[in-house]
């Protein structure tokens, strides 16, 4: 889809991608200027595999700050973004037909890193037909094979923020079950109604050592710098040895570049966090207004992230066939849901402009809604609709 897309753009075609996965911002300027300042001392060698003791300190007071731990140098692993930090982790953990529990509407990535490292993940969709993940449901899929869950809130897809009492009694579980629990934060900051951010580490008395907790993180979404590629996981320091092993005989490091720019967000002005966190809730409000407006269309608010996961499926039950039919008559770029685990519904990001979001909404109900106006401007192109 992103390839045929990228193939009309080429063309000239006016296509609007609401399936991009990363804000509009620019990098903060104290993350430019550390990886310029490291660039122009022209040392750019090697880094110990674990990550530089500078960024190391920047995420111990970051975790400090937001997760009411203090992790020691020895907890934490810096990778090459945080996607390499769950894999990272998975290998590490799993033997051969080790069970992972993954929670439907998914991150697309999981159940095939699973897979990568011999695994195999169990998928679990809440019977009530919702987004948000039961207990229920998980305590039916637990076996003796279970070997870690994976938690993602705020989500991706669906942009649920899991509620505070769904991760206590699944951090309890875990803990009292020595089950892993692999908490993806990537978008922990990135929260709307005045709501606070709970890490998980709050509901366990354990220290990291003695925790199943293992967070991951990184710098990608809450400061827009995707292109930079760093991540870190914080695990008790016997996991987070073999990791390092792990990686060594990978990637060997993440760059000193791109590690010197990770602690230049981490130490800089901060307000440009909650800069995007304002503007990305403001997009959510308009995508809500607009979905809200469609008619057939199902959406549950999106309480974090830049997503939601709407259902479409009185129009189509299919999702990639919807999706392929929205980039082929509306040039508008969605994702199936059904990479997510979640078939009839498509994901749609909210990170781009205000005018991107309300025109590529507008497409769509040109193209589904046959109570929507029959024509309609795609770029300076009159269309006329002629299929419903």
């Amino acid at each position: 889809m992103n390839e045929e897309a990228e193939r009309l753009k080429q063309r000239g075609e006016p296509v609007i991608h609401l399936g991009i996965g990363e804000p509009k911002n620019k990098a903060p300027i104290n993350a430019i200027l550390n990886s310029a300042a490291k660039l122009n001392t022209g040392d750019i060698k090697y880094s110990p595999t674990d990550g530089i003791l500078s960024l190391k300190e920047a995420i111990i007071d970051y975790t400090e700050e937001n997760y009411n731990r203090i992790p020691d140098p020895d907890n934490i692993i810096v990778s090459s973004g945080a996607k390499q930090s769950i894999f990272n982790v998975l290998y590490t953990l799993l033997n051969p037909q080790d069970e992972v529990i993954i929670l439907a509407p998914y991150w697309v990535s999981y159940p095939e890193m699973v897979k990568m490292v011999q695994g195999i993940p169990v998928i679990v969709t809440p019977e009530d037909g919702g987004l948000h993940p039961r207990m229920k449901d998980i305590l039916q899929a637990v076996g003796s094979a279970t070997k870690a869950i994976i938690v993602n809130s705020p989500n991706n897809p669906s942009g649920l923020v899991f509620s505070d009492e769904f991760l206590k009694e699944l951090v309890e579980f875990c803990e009292k079950k020595s089950i892993y629990l692999i908490v993806d934060d990537i978008y922990h900051k990135l929260v709307f109604d005045e709501r606070r951010p709970v890490p998980c580490y709050d509901f366990t008395e354990k220290e990291i050592d003695d925790s199943k907790i293992i967070v991951i993180n990184g710098i990608s979404k809450l400061y827009g710098m995707t292109g930079f590629r760093i991540g870190w996981a914080i695990a008790p320091e016997k996991l987070v040895r073999i990791m390092t092993n792990v990686q060594s005989q990978t990637t060997s490091c993440a760059s000193v570049i791109l590690q010197a720019a990770a602690e230049g967000a981490l130490t800089g002005i901060q307000s440009i966090v909650e800069s995007l966190r304002l503007t990305i809730e403001n997009n959510r409000n308009v995508i809500m207004k607009e979905l809200e407006a469609f008619n057939g269309v199902k959406v549950t608010k999106p309480g974090g992230t830049f997503y939601c996961l709407p259902d479409f499926s009185a129009y189509h039950k299919n999702s990639v066939e919807l999706s392929e039919l929205l980039l082929k008559r509306a040039l508008v770029v969605t994702v199936p849901g059904r990479e997510f685990g979640m078939e009839g519904r498509l994901r749609l990001s909210y990170a781009g402009s205000v005018n991107d979001i309300t025109e590529g909404i507008a497409r769509i109900k040109w193209v589904l809604d046959p109570e929507s106006p029959n024509e309609i401007y795609i770029g300076n192109r009159k269309c006329v609709r002629d299929w419903l």
